[in-house]
């Protein structure tokens, strides 16, 4: 009887919303049993599994078993058979006791459970091997799964899992992604087929499914999709190609998709006017910092190609890019008008860059040193240092580089901002390169980035600081002639 036996499912004992009391949360180690449903599903771990993962609902698992009564009878075994048992998790296909269980467990685990018979053959049995109201006990071990997921949450889309693909990033709507990809309809016809192409996930290709899909997929991976028609070719179909056969009207298909790799694309400015794509990864985590010294091989072209630089020029696009690489990272960079020469005509070491133009860098960064953090620094180097920040703030603004000069006074009020340790002599001369602080009442910095943020068409900003200019020119009138004549001295300085 052993070898006639199947694991019938037992669909009508047990709602959903029974199921899974614990989940497998609770850390067992080898010899603990443990209850692991409210129902009585006990759970004896005998061999410990790999990693973390355990499988889902859906997913299609494979597994080895023993089955016996309580007094020791066996009534089935896969071992016996020689042939592993393959189910999906969570579809009804064996009972509810096997479908809480397997789902607690990881890869390569052996399990004993005892079922009570509400989550087995219930008050019938299984004639002639199960009597009624028994309680089972199942020997399990958990061979391997494939992982099968509704990626859409609608059922349009099922992903199974073929290869594992490396570490844990996923593409995002901006990346280019290159894939391989074959399409056929349920009947196996041919209906789409390339050995690599290049996309824009956002931008999509083929139908609908493939960007939805790669989305989810990590390098490497390689999967196989169930798609339904709305993520195909919906109503309409699609005619023959010369890459495949032609889709029928609302027809499903069976996608083998692979990611190969691809290129992330990041908006560098939040205007989206300055892009960078990654050609190749850089090294660790580190990345310069304002004020860093880098060591660049950069290439400048036009838009037809045309090469205009061949060594260092920083342009504020350049630079606010620089500052997102690693040690190491190759980019390709594409920059508007706005954060490159402007409206003006642009004399480069090889080239004329000719007004309003975009241009295009393959920039790699080969190795930076950090500018030193005002935590690092003595009293003495953090003056000097804000000396220097407000020096090179003076001349960006002077030059029009409004956003960069900002930058560098901002950079000068942190160095002494906070300076208690500072002796008096030291705290006079911070007053006085104090020139972005606020709460200094620096009337004329103020103004000069109001100035900035109207070049900047930041209207609604400049309007802010405009209003703050004015609330602080009545605070300044409340000041003594004693203080008026401090202020009235320091604002003289700043531009010298």
């Amino acid at each position: 009887m052993e070898d006639d036996f199947e694991m019938p499912a037992a669909e009508d004992m047990m709602n959903d919303d029974e199921m899974d009391f614990d989940g497998g949360a609770t850390v067992m180690k080898v010899g603990d049993e443990k209850e692991i449903d409210k129902q009585g599903l006990k759970k004896k771990l005998v061999k410990e599994g790999e990693g973390w993962d355990t499988p889902d609902n859906g997913d299609e698992v494979e597994v080895h078993y023993t089955g016996t009564l309580l007094d020791g009878t066996k009534f089935d075994s896969s071992r016996d058979r020689g042939t592993p048992f393959k189910f999906t998790l969570g579809q009804g296909q064996v009972i509810k006791g096997w479908d809480i269980g397997v789902k607690t467990m990881k890869k390569g685990e052996n399990a004993i459970f005892t079922i009570p018979a509400e989550l087995a053959y219930g008050e019938t049995g299984s004639p002639p091997t199960i009597p009624p109201s028994a309680t089972l006990q199942f020997d399990v071990e958990l061979l391997s799964w494939v992982s099968v997921k509704d990626i859409c949450k609608d059922g349009g889309i099922f992903k199974k899992i073929l290869t594992e693909g490396e570490k844990w990033e996923n593409p995002k709507d901006k990346d280019e992604v290159f894939v391989r990809y074959e399409a056929r309809l349920e009947d196996g016809t041919l209906v789409g087929k390339s050995d690599g192409v290049e996309f824009t996930v956002s931008e999509g290709h083929f139908c609908p499914a493939l960007s939805r899909a790669v989305k989810t997929m990590k390098k490497g991976e390689k999967v196989l999709l169930d798609v339904k028609p709305q993520y195909g070719f919906g109503e309409q179909g699609k005619p023959a190609s010369a890459d495949g056969g032609a889709v029928p009207p609302n027809a499903a298909l069976n996608i083998t998709l692979e990611l190969v790799s691809w290129k992330t694309v990041a908006h560098i400015t939040d205007d989206k006017k300055v892009v960078k794509k990654i050609l190749k990864e850089g090294e660790g985590y580190e990345r310069p910092n304002e004020g860093a010294v880098v060591k660049l091989k950069l290439i400048g072209k036009l838009q037809d190609g045309t090469v205009f630089l061949k060594k260092e020029q920083v342009i504020e696009g350049l630079d606010r890019a620089v500052l997102t690489m690693k040690k190491g990272e190759v980019a390709s960079l594409t920059i508007a008008p706005e954060y490159a020469f402007g409206s003006v005509e642009a004399k480069q070491d090889v080239a004329v860059v000719p007004p309003n133009s975009t241009v295009y860098y393959d920039v790699e960064l080969i190795s930076f040193e950090k500018e030193r953090e005002s935590w690092d620094m003595n009293t003495e180097e953090k003056i000097e240092a804000a000396g220097k920040k407000k020096e090179e703030g003076n001349a960006l603004f002077k030059a029009g580089k409004y956003v960069r000069a900002s930058k560098r006074y901002e950079k000068a009020v942190k160095y002494i901002e906070y300076d208690s340790s500072f002796s008096d002599e030291e705290k006079k001369q911070a007053k006085v390169l104090k020139v972005l602080e606020m709460e200094s009442m620096n009337v004329k910095a103020l103004y000069r980035r109001a100035q900035a943020y109207i070049h900047l068409a930041d209207l609604e900003l400049a309007e802010e600081v405009k209003l703050e200019y004015k609330t602080l020119k009545e605070k300044m009138r409340e000041y003594n002639k004693k203080d008026a004549q401090l202020y009235g001295k320091m604002f003289s300085k700043l531009l010298s």
